[in-house]
């Protein structure tokens, strides 16, 4: 639950950006960032510095993952790990001795930040609109469609360095991929040399009942992004889980020095947190909670669609996005649902999306449908 200046309660069923996985006003989190700060606040990691909380977590995040050897790079935001994972794919096929793959292949619909790479690289046109130049060597593709993406590498193969999209692509109102299609960008990646991206900023730490989205749909990608929930945004961490093909590449040239990093990449409370809450939804079985929440909730929102309600549902686990049919208005249907005491997320031009904290009671996901039910009713 979360609390307006008026003392309004509300459902908060987007964890505010995607990201309360353990919800909010934990007092063990709090003591964490307490205790952490005494001890000692914040030191960089560039060369030759590190801190116990970054090295613990990166090793523990690294048992998490899908790979069986990988290394972290730390930021603050999921921005910041776009454009990192963009920058190490290209510097990683250049020292792998292929300086021609330097292009960013992405998918219509992603959405991979607001700094220029992340900018560059998503499929949302509007948000890319009236930025001026933006980075390039970046092809940006049909979502869903293969024969679209096989024509991009036999046009271009010999120069793709990266493919990236989200298992789960978010900010565009949910979309799970079609069967198959992502096992499909891992094939083509082996037969050219690319490297895959994985973008979990959203589906990383727990959202599909799975640590990682890769394991999800059981599809290994060479890079993992992934911020957000891995701290359920009590202070900002991101990160970059770097596989081994891609850590190969960086490797292969003695005396090579990873020119990139941020002043709080590694920042020993934000790494503290994230351990505290890997450990939360370790206790509580959250992963496991989240899979009940995708029945619960993909069961009700499929009874508002078989009322001619919505028109559309999709989701897996814990996230969830809807169509609503015309002419229904977005922000007034959002402004009523408040008003029920619920926060769920409009997405232009016909969509609202869903998120809800893994500490979700069956009984507040009653009420979510419940506030749906009356407001869609109302707008027929």
């Amino acid at each position: 639950m979360i609390v307006d200046d008026q003392g309004r309660e509300y459902i908060d069923a987007m964890a505010s950006l995607w990201y309360a996985n353990v919800g909010f006003g934990r007092e063990e989190i709090a003591d964490v960032i307490a205790e952490q700060t005494r001890r000692l606040g914040a030191f960089h990691t560039f060369d030759p510095f590190t801190n116990p909380q970054s090295e613990e977590l990166a090793a523990k995040i690294v048992d998490l993952s899908p790979f069986e050897r990988a290394r972290v790079f730390f930021g603050s935001s999921g921005s910041e790990a776009v454009d990192t994972a963009m920058k190490l794919a290209r510097i990683a096929q250049r020292e792998a001795g292929r300086p021609e793959k330097h292009i960013i292949v992405s998918r219509e619909r992603g959405y991979h930040g607001t700094n220029y790479g992340g900018t560059s690289v998503q499929g949302i046109a509007p948000n890319r609109d009236g930025w001026g130049p933006l980075v390039p060597g970046i092809i940006n593709v049909v979502a869903d469609d293969d024969e679209a993406m096989k024509r991009i590498f036999a046009e271009h193969g010999d120069e793709i360095a990266a493919v990236i999209t989200e298992p789960i692509q978010g900010a565009a109102g949910v979309w799970p991929p079609p069967e198959g299609y992502l096992s499909h960008l891992r094939d083509l990646c082996d037969t050219y040399g690319a490297y895959l991206i994985f973008d979990e900023v959203i589906t990383g730490f727990g959202r599909t009942g799975r640590w990682f989205g890769a394991q999800f749909y059981g599809v290994t990608p060479d890079m993992i992004t992934f911020a957000k929930a891995v701290t359920s945004g009590y202070v900002p961490l991101s990160g970059v889980i770097v596989g081994p093909a891609v850590v190969d590449g960086l490797e292969a040239n003695e005396g090579f020095i990873l020119r990139t990093g941020y002043t709080y990449s590694g920042h020993p409370a934000a790494c503290a947190v994230a351990l505290k809450c890997i450990e939360i939804q370790e206790r509580e079985s959250l992963l496991e909670r989240a899979v009940a929440i995708g029945e619960l909730l993909g069961a009700g929102l499929r009874a508002l669609k078989d009322d001619g309600m919505v028109t559309d549902v999709r989701g897996e686990g814990g996230v969830w996005g809807i169509t609503v049919p015309d002419p229904v208005n977005l922000v007034a249907t959002r402004d009523a649902l408040l008003d029920e005491g619920v926060n769920l997320r409009p997405i232009p031009p016909n969509h609202f999306s869903m998120c809800p904290p893994l500490v979700i009671t069956d009984g507040q996901i009653d009420s979510i449908l419940a506030a749906l039910r009356k407001v869609l009713g109302a707008a027929e």
